[in-house]
């Protein structure tokens, strides 16, 4: 099977020429345009979830022998969530490259964060179908870079903090709710308010619900810490 153009020069940029190219065509090519002769990638993709998961916490096992359990879950969560994934998989154009059904096409699929992210699964799961655990640890090392080194020592996410901080006082989880959406289809905008037991509550806006949950918890974290000094 040959490769389009554009596949051949996604392979300069991945980093890894197949020798099995009907894998990489698979990789890119999503749900939405699949067919019983055209495999889309979600196999992949649940494949690929389970090998970044162990290359990146073998990564993170050899960036720090003294950290403990407690300290490398956050890092790892942070390093492997669909966010970071879709942000490498900008960083090699995977958007640009993806099959993509009419709707998908329509509502900015190539620039979708979840849809970026379990692409790149898929992309790795097939280097790994291809050549091999080696390979596809070689590959996430090479694509994730500086951003394992770089992870911050208390990685914990602000909604897990908030959560942790509201259960230390005896309070019920905080409670999420969508208060606005605008924008258009393709590029909606989110508005998420969070509350905590005591009444408290902040918003955010972002262009994702879980990013404006996050943004959320955040400057509701920050405030009843500050309250707490």
């Amino acid at each position: 099977m040959r490769l389009a153009a554009e596949l051949k020069a996604f392979q300069g940029r991945l980093g890894h020429t197949f020798r099995q190219p009907e894998l990489l065509t698979r990789a890119v090519t999503h749900a939405s345009i699949g067919t019983a002769t055209r495999p889309d990638n979600q196999r992949l993709e649940f494949l690929g979830d389970r090998v970044l998961g162990l290359a990146m916490a073998e990564a993170l096992l050899a960036s720090d022998p003294q950290a403990r359990e407690g300290q490398l879950a956050p890092r790892f969560n942070a390093l492997v969530r669909k966010e970071t994934c879709a942000a490498v998989a900008r960083d090699i154009g995977l958007g640009e490259v993806l099959k993509l059904g009419r709707s998908e096409m329509l509502t900015g699929g190539r620039r979708k964060e979840a849809l970026l992210g379990d692409a790149l699964e898929a992309v790795i799961a097939a280097v790994f179908q291809d050549a091999g655990f080696e390979a596809a640890r070689a590959l996430v090392l090479r694509l994730w870079g500086d951003r394992i080194a770089g992870v911050e020592p208390d990685a914990r996410d602000a909604k897990t903090s908030l959560q942790e901080w509201a259960q230390a006082r005896g309070m019920a989880p905080p409670s999420y709710v969508e208060a606005d959406r605008s924008g258009p289809d393709h590029q909606p905008v989110f508005t998420v308010r969070v509350t905590l037991e005591s009444g408290e509550a902040a918003e955010a806006t972002a262009g994702s619900k879980r990013l404006a949950e996050q943004a959320a918890a955040r400057a509701l974290l920050e405030r009843v810490e500050a309250a707490d000094d």
